[in-house]
């Protein structure tokens, strides 16, 4: 008889806290499946947005059983001084009695937390219920949220080795380098099914390019790209992930039927088979998305949000990756469409594009970070 595990995953508020801990459950799964265990997962995250939808579309795909998805109210973690954080306080109180609750019901063995503002509720209502939980933080630079979740964490599990000495000195003893998690199709080839979706033809002229960011959008690159919409169509095929609020905005971008011009609100399942498909990509720095795009050898030029409204995380994971060489930045004051369009002029050439591809495979070869990951929590849950 199969001895059940239920494990019960908390994070969102946005795809890049989502899609790692969906890496994790599937690698879960497998190896769960190779122990001759049965898997239960449960999703607790934000009860409005996105979250419920992207969860259910992927896990339901996973080996493991999606027992269900619980939302919460929840409230942002600022660091600057809003009215909005006395509202979010009570929010954020709810969420926690009301995740307290669900995990009374469910009764997992333990929790897995991806961070995030949602993250917070439930790891504090674990703690409480001396549930068991495991933090991950996809950053080079810790968010406020790991940093209150690792008190009371199993383990700490960073994607940075260099993120350890943001800790404190009795917390570095948790700390285990796993790397970020990537889904595992993203390390299969699905180009051409990728180029089918995009109905570009598998022999084209011109290198086709990928614009991400995230999937909220980033209204910097999306004006960018609209403004010098013409330069970028006479050199490369363009593919647009705008996000939602963008595309609402702008349904003219949409109806123009642009020759070379392929908009999108936002990809779901498709989006691994058309990073593949991607000669080079133009994005934001978040964790998730520049992993994934490694995992894949994709050329990069990253565009890092900056300013009062983030800690600096994206411009620290864009440093790395530039030091690394496996990307190009354009970071505060040098992004103007003068220098987008340099730097992609020079990521025209192949062997620009190739020394870049082989920086991002020197990061990532032989480096499976949700399989490292479910062997720890398995490793756990049955010694």
């Amino acid at each position: 008889m199969c001895k059940k595990i239920k494990i019960a995953f908390a994070g969102g508020g946005s795809g890049g806290h989502i899609y790692p801990g969906i890496a994790v459950a599937d690698a879960l799964a497998s190896l769960a499946a190779e122990k001759n265990l049965e898997l239960e997962i449960d999703w607790i995250g934000n009860e409005s947005g996105i979250d419920r939808e992207i969860v259910e579309k992927n896990l339901t795909s996973c080996g493991g059983s999606l027992n269900g998805f619980f939302g919460i109210p929840c409230g942002k973690l600022r660091r600057y001084f809003s009215l909005e954080n006395l509202r979010d306080l009570f929010r954020i109180a709810s969420g926690y009695f009301k995740s307290k609750k669900i995990l009374k019901n469910l009764k997992p063995d333990c929790l897995f937390s991806k961070g995030g503002f949602v993250s917070v509720p439930p790891c504090r209502a674990a703690k409480s219920l001396r549930i068991p939980y495991y933090t991950h933080e996809c950053d080079f630079t810790p968010g406020l949220a790991t940093r209150l979740n690792s008190g009371g964490a199993k383990n700490i599990l960073l994607s940075y080795d260099e993120t350890r000495k943001f800790f404190k000195e009795q917390q570095k003893d948790k700390c285990l380098v796993t790397g970020n998690p990537v889904r595992p199709v993203f390390y299969e080839d699905h180009s051409s099914a990728g180029l089918d979706f995009l109905g570009i033809p598998k022999e084209h002229e011109k290198p086709v390019l990928l614009i991400l960011g995230g999937s909220l959008g980033a209204l910097q690159i999306n004006t960018l790209v609209v403004e010098n919409l013409d330069w970028l169509c006479e050199r490369f095929i363009v593919v647009h992930q705008t996000g939602k609020r963008f595309a609402e905005e702008n349904p003219g971008l949409f109806a123009e039927k642009r020759k070379d011009y392929h908009p999108y609100e936002f990809i779901y399942a498709e989006m691994p088979s058309v990073v593949q498909a991607a000669d080079v990509v133009l994005s934001r720095a978040g964790a998730n998305s520049l992993w994934e795009c490694a995992v894949c050898r994709k050329p990069m030029l990253l565009v890092p949000l900056c300013g009062s409204g983030t800690r600096g995380d994206q411009v620290d994971n864009a440093k790395f990756f530039q030091e690394k060489g496996a990307a190009m930045t354009l970071i505060g004051d040098e992004v103007n469409a003068e220098n987008m369009r340099k730097n992609l002029e020079e990521l025209l050439n192949p062997e620009k594009r190739k020394g870049l591809s082989d920086g991002c495979g020197k990061l990532c070869a032989s480096f499976f970070p949700a399989k490292q990951i479910a062997e720890i929590i398995l490793d756990g849950l049955v010694k």
